[in-house]
C-alpha cells in the first residue's frame, strides 16, 4: 500500500489551498451572514480548472482522479463550508451525470460549459414528498409527440439559479411489474414553464445557493433523456454513491478547520497562569479530534481510490459519507467547547463550521439512509 499523494495530487492540494486561503477565507463570515453566494469566487474556480477535475481533457477537463477532486472539495470547505457544497454538487451531481450517461452530443452541448466553468450544474431529484425516500418520485413526464411534458416541484436542488441546466428526474411510465419507470430530463432553465426560487433560510452552509423548482408543463424533447429511460433510478443511486465521497470530503474539510482553529486558541487562551493546552483535559479532546479527522480522510481516500479503479465503491463511500459526518459534527462541537464563551460569537467561526456540518448528515442520504445502504451491502 501506497499512503503518499502523487505529485500531481499534492499540487492540486497546494493550489486549492492557495487560492481558498486567498480568495475564499476573508469573505467567508460575510457570505454567511448575508446568505451570499460568491459567484466571483466560481468563476475564478472555474478558470482554475477545478470543475474539470475528474473529466476526459476531450471534454474540457484535466484528466485528474476522484482523489484529486476529493482533495479540492475537502480544501475548499475548510475555507467555507457553503462554497465547498456548491463545488462539490456542481461536480458530482451536476456534471457527472452528464458524463457517466450523456450521449456524445449531451456531453459536447451540456457538459462541457460546466467542466469549462461557464456555468453550474444541479440536480433535481429530492420533492417534499421524495427525499429519503426517492422512489416516491411524484413529478410526472408524459411523451407528446416528440417531447415530453413534465410536471412537478422539486425542493432543495443546489445551485439551480446559476445553472443553464437541470437534470431533472420524473416518473415516465410502469414497468411490466406496475412499478413507476423513473427517467432523468436535462432541462434548460429558460424552458417556458420552470420557476426558480431561492427564497430559503437555512441553519448552515449559507453561502451555498439552494433552489426551490417548480415544472408547469415544461416541455422539453426526447433527445434530452439522460442515459437509458428505464434506469434512471438506478443512475441517480450511482450517481449519489459518487456525490457521497465529495460529501465526506467536505464533512473532512470543515472538521479539519475547527481542530486548526480549536489548536491555536488553546495555546493562546490562558487559564490558571497557563494555556488550557497544558491541561490533559483539552489535550484529550484535540488528540480525539485530530485522530478522527485522519481516520475519516482516509476513508474517504480509499473510497475515491476504488471508484478510480472501477471497482465497487457503493459500501465504501457510505462508510466515508457516515463517519466524516457525524465525525464533522463531534469535531466542530468540540472546537466550540475549547473555545468555551468565544466559541459562541461568529467571530471565532467556529459556530459556523458546527452549522455547516449540521448538514452533512442530512443530504445526499441522510446518516439513517447511509446505515440502511451498508446493512444491505453486507446482505442484511
Amino acid at each position: 500500500m501506497d499512503f503518499e499523494l502523487s505529485k500531481e495530487q499534492q499540487m492540486i492540494k497546494e493550489m486549492v489551498r492557495e487560492f481558498a486561503d486567498k480568495e475564499i477565507k476573508p469573505i467567508a463570515i460575510e457570505l454567511d451572514e448575508n446568505s451570499q453566494f460568491a459567484e466571483d469566487v466560481f468563476k475564478k474556480i472555474g478558470e482554475l480548472g477545478l470543475l474539470g477535475i475528474p473529466f476526459p481533457e476531450e471534454y474540457g477537463g484535466s484528466g485528474g482522479d476522484t482523489v484529486s477532486y476529493a482533495i479540492a472539495v475537502e480544501e475548499i470547505g475548510k475555507a467555507c463550508g457553503g462554497t465547498g457544497l456548491s463545488y462539490a454538487a456542481a461536480v458530482s451531481l451536476g456534471a457527472s451525470p452528464l458524463y457517466y450517461f450523456g450521449t456524445e452530443e449531451q456531453k459536447q452541448k451540456y457538459l462541457v460549459p460546466i467542466v469549462k466553468g461557464e456555468t453550474l450544474g444541479a440536480f433535481g431529484l429530492t420533492e417534499p414528498n421524495a427525499g429519503s425516500d426517492a422512489g416516491g418520485t411524484r413529478t410526472q413526464a408524459v411523451l407528446d409527440g416528440d417531447e415530453y411534458v413534465i410536471n412537478g416541484e422539486k425542493c432543495w436542488i443546489t445551485n439551480a439559479s446559476y445553472s443553464e441546466t437541470i437534470t431533472v428526474t420524473a416518473v415516465s411510465g410502469k414497468n411490466e411489474r406496475g412499478k413507476n419507470i423513473i427517467s432523468a430530463f436535462i432541462v434548460p432553465t429558460n424552458t417556458p414553464g420552470l420557476t426558480i426560487k431561492s427564497n430559503y433560510e437555512k441553519m448552515g452552509v449559507r453561502a451555498s445557493n439552494t433552489c426551490e423548482i417548480i415544472l408547469e408543463d415544461v416541455r422539453v424533447p426526447k433527445e434530452n433523456i439522460l442515459g437509458d429511460p428505464q434506469q434512471g433510478f438506478k443512475q441517480f443511486l450511482y450517481t449519489l454513491d459518487g456525490g457521497r465521497i465529495s460529501i465526506a470530503a467536505l464533512a473532512v474539510g470543515l472538521a479539519q478547520a475547527a481542530f486548526e482553529r480549536a489548536l491555536i486558541f488553546s495555546k493562546e487562551r490562558q487559564q490558571f497562569g497557563q494555556p488550557i493546552s497544558n491541561f490533559q483535559a483539552i489535550q484529550f479532546k484535540l488528540a480525539d479530534m485530530a485522530m478522527e479527522i485522519e481516520l475519516a480522510r482516509n476513508m474517504v481516500y480509499k473510497a475515491a481510490w476504488l471508484k478510480d479503479n472501477k471497482k465497487p465503491f457503493t459500501k465504501e463511500s457510505a462508510y466515508a459519507k457516515l463517519y466524516a459526518s457525524e465525525m464533522a459534527f463531534r469535531v466542530c462541537n468540540q472546537a466550540i467547547q475549547i473555545h468555551g464563551g468565544s466559541g459562541y460569537m461568529r467571530e471565532y467561526e467556529v459556530e459556523r463550521f458546527l452549522r455547516d456540518a449540521k448538514l452533512l448528515e442530512i443530504g445526499e442520504g441522510t446518516s439513517e439512509i447511509q446505515r440502511i445502504v451498508i446493512a444491505r451491502q453486507l446482505g442484511c
